[in-house]
């Protein structure tokens, strides 16, 4: 079955590379969507795409890359939309 998430993160997650490694681990999962930074300093994520694939991305999320330090995650669900790929904004 195919979802739609948003995720948003929060904790040390600027500057680290965390966009970058979130659109490789997107990618490695077949996920098309996009990541981008907020003014707030938190990261935003918006993934389309099989169920277990969402679901193995978001625990990632928990954790991000070894630079990172993640305070918290939150999960929304989203209405499906169309999306190729997987972008940086």
């Amino acid at each position: 079955m195919r979802v739609a998430k948003k995720i948003q993160i929060i904790g040390k997650v600027q500057n680290v590379g965390f966009r970058y490694y979130t659109k490789n681990k997107a990618e490695e999962l077949n996920l098309n969507g996009f990541v981008k930074n907020k003014l707030d300093g938190s990261v935003c994520i918006e993934v389309v795409g099989e169920e277990t694939a969402a679901d193995e991305f978001i625990m990632w999320c928990h954790s991000g890359p070894q630079w990172a330090r993640v305070d918290s995650v939150q999960v929304y669900d989203i209405p499906l939309f169309e999306e190729n790929g997987f972008g940086i904004k």
